[in-house]
């Protein structure tokens, strides 16, 4: 009953409601578009080759996985958000490599714009060279209707128009709707629509025999035991206590009180993962399309697949780097102990200033190891357990980790505004013991 009511204080807060309305109606128009096929491919041939090409392990059946079956279809939306995502990352490391963009990263707001339209053309860019290398497999598989220029320039078009609508679609969701990334609730989106078909799959093999129910209950219990780990670890926190010295102004003393600064375990978020992934899309997709030619890259395309041990190595490796990457662009310890030191702050036992900044650094290393490590091994080792149990869909660990991730920040955001208008929270029961130091 408890819950029942705090899902119904949500809509009593007219801001929220607007939000969350605003995030549905996003997704709604999302899915809608996922389901408008592109002229000119035979989509019965297409099924039939997704089926035998994206199996477990398969580069066609992962990507599919985040556009939410458009990559099987061949629609509009096919490409999803994967270019805005790899355009993003690729700006943010160019930004700490050419000093003009550096330059241009410290100017505020004008700064962020002009880097988030940069953004925008590089995702232009790697949306026509992705759909001319889709456009390119189709030719040669013999998929399309009718090949030629008029075909791939139609094709090229629809799909870089849809990939930039998906990207404009993420940019209003970070802006008017409910959660922290827009874009991490599309892809969010796009691994929840394949859920129902996956269990219903799993269902049927396992009512013809072609799946041992042993298998189908223990990949159950894993999964169960991952999403356990997942929620545990990511609302966990080291808080730092901070006390504030008493002032007297006029007549009235403030200060004096103790608070906190909470540091969690996983400090950047689900972001590492999705890099990670976005980032080794590329090389993976060119060797895809290059196996269909050439016999070296089909040997080095087996090796490769996304559940085997190069692809998992490459993914733990890459998932610590940007884990102390995005951590580094979120928390300044420099800044963030001269703040306390302006307001009068200090952390017991330490000098306020530098003593203070090496301490925050000495922490967010110590904990961003730790963050990065459980990241790094939910998302492989599910792929690992899927892979030698032959499961017939590709749900894995980096898919897993991004449902509850963005469940998880999109239920804390919805606790803050309940919380903030006095109401119990959603998930919590709305009571603070203390106050955070930001």
């Amino acid at each position: 009953m408890v819950l029942f009511k705090n899902f119904k204080n949500i809509f009593s807060i007219s801001e929220l409601r607007r939000k969350i309305l605003y995030t549905l109606g996003v997704l709604v128009v999302y899915r809608l578009g996922s389901f408008i096929p592109v002229i000119g491919v035979n989509l019965f041939l297409l099924r039939d080759y997704m089926e035998r090409a994206s199996g477990v392990g398969g580069l066609l059946g992962y990507l599919d996985i985040f556009s939410g079956g458009s990559l099987r279809q061949c629609t509009l939306f096919a490409l999803g958000i994967s270019p805005y995502i790899t355009a993003s990352i690729m700006m943010q490391l160019l930004s700490m490599i050419i000093p003009s963009l550096e330059q241009l990263a410290k100017e505020g707001d004008y700064g962020r714009r002009i880097i988030n339209q940069y953004t925008r053309y590089l995702t232009l860019g790697l949306s026509v060279f992705y759909s001319l290398t889709y456009a390119a497999l189709l030719e040669s598989q013999g998929l399309v209707l009718t090949p030629g220029l008029g075909f791939k320039l139609t094709f090229v078009v629809s799909l870089t128009v849809g990939a930039l609508f998906v990207m404009w679609l993420g940019e209003q969701l970070s802006l008017y709707g409910i959660g922290v990334n827009g874009s991490s609730l599309i892809i969010f989106a796009g691994i929840v629509a394949r859920l129902p078909k996956d269990i219903a799959q799993t269902g049927r093999l396992v009512s013809i025999g072609t799946v041992d129910p042993v298998i189908a209950i223990s990949l159950l219990v894993i999964f169960i035991l991952v999403t356990a780990c997942i929620i545990f670890l990511e609302r966990g926190e080291r808080k730092i206590p901070v006390q504030y010295a008493r002032r007297v102004v006029g007549h009235r003393m403030y200060g004096g009180q103790s608070a906190y600064i909470p540091f969690k375990i996983n400090t950047a978020g689900i972001m590492p993962v999705i890099f990670a992934g976005s980032i080794l899309h590329v090389p993976q997709y060119l060797i895809y399309i290059l196996a269909g030619r050439f016999d070296f890259f089909k040997k080095i395309s087996h090796i490769f697949t996304y559940s085997g041990f190069v692809y998992s190595m490459l993914d733990f490796c890459l998932i610590i780097f940007f884990s102390f990457f995005y951590t580094a662009l979120m928390y300044n310890p420099t800044e963030l102990a001269d703040n306390i030191k302006k307001s009068g702050g200090f952390i017991p036992g330490l000098r306020p200033g530098k003593k203070t900044a090496q301490f925050f650094d000495y922490i967010l290393t110590r904990i961003g190891l730790v963050g990065a490590v459980y990241l790094g091994l939910l998302a492989v080792l599910p792929n690992i357990v899927y892979r030698f149990a032959q499961v017939p869909f590709s749900l894995g660990g980096t898919s897993m980790l991004i449902m509850v991730g963005v469940a998880l920040e999109t239920s804390a955001q919805i606790d803050s505004y309940l919380i903030d208008h006095r109401y119990e929270g959603f998930l919590s029961s709305g009571r603070v013991k203390g106050r955070s130091a930001r």
